[in-house]
């Protein structure tokens, strides 16, 4: 583990980086996919009613939205299945409607259509300028601005997805400090933002390192493995004290 980084170290996201960050998940997240066998995709996951195929459906049906009118157009689908299912989360709209789309579809198929899907919604992601200045609801989080969705948020839940699925296959998670340490340092700042009290937090494991908040008061130490943390700040699993801070995925 490295010297201790503080908050204020940790630099922005720029587009190109966001552009970089979001192929290579997508490609891990196709290499994971390929790699199963055909049990395995039926497995559940921790995510409630999404097997591993359901989850990847999502995945695919996300990445497969790279215009700003097939994502009003699912937007408006996801509204309409919404109230269909009784929810009072827009997402669960739009992920349903995402999966019931490509839920027939075989996993070799799934695969190939990443592999075009991912590039395409990454190019678009860094282009556009409709979504950024928009305010956007995030479930358990609140409001985000566009800007934070296109560059880390999407991004960030194909990564979760891939943790989702290599701890209910078994699969070793390949990860790297360039890609899955800067996803985590980025999960880092905008946790320490949200609570916005003192710290020092030890992450291990390929994607951890030493974080500390930017002020020199005594703060919780908290000593954990990196895609841990991850999780409990996601909502997957339960933390305690600044733990209980959510980031958005």
């Amino acid at each position: 583990m490295s010297d201790v980084i503080t908050v204020g170290q940790i630099a922005p996201l720029t587009r190109d980086e966001a552009q970089c960050l979001a192929l290579d998940e997508y490609e891990r997240f196709a290499e994971l996919l390929a790699s199963l066998g055909d049990e395995e995709w039926e497995v559940a996951t921790q995510c409630p009613g999404w097997t591993v195929r359901r989850m990847a459906c999502h995945v695919v049906g996300s990445a497969e939205c790279d215009s700003t009118w097939k994502l009003l157009r699912e937007t408006l689908r996801g509204r309409r299945e919404q109230r269909r299912m009784d929810s009072s989360d827009l997402v669960d709209g739009i992920n349903e409607v995402q999966i019931r789309d490509r839920e027939g579809l075989k996993p070799s198929d799934l695969v190939a259509r990443l592999g075009v899907a991912g590039p395409r919604v990454a190019s678009y992601r860094r282009r556009t300028a409709a979504l950024r200045p928009l305010p956007i609801d995030v479930p358990m989080v609140g409001r985000v601005s566009g800007a934070t969705l296109v560059d880390i948020i999407y991004t960030r839940d194909v990564w979760m997805h891939r943790v989702d699925i290599s701890r209910v296959t078994g699969r070793p998670m390949e990860l790297s400090r360039p890609h899955d340490g800067r996803l985590v340092a980025l999960m880092v700042a905008e946790w320490a933002r949200r609570h916005g009290r003192p710290f020092r937090l030890n992450l291990s494991g390929s994607a951890g390192d030493g974080y500390a908040s930017d002020s020199t008061e005594d703060g919780e130490l908290i000593e954990m493995d990196a895609v841990e943390f991850a999780r409990v700040v996601s909502g997957r699993s339960a933390g305690g004290g600044l733990l209980k801070t959510l980031v958005a995925f």
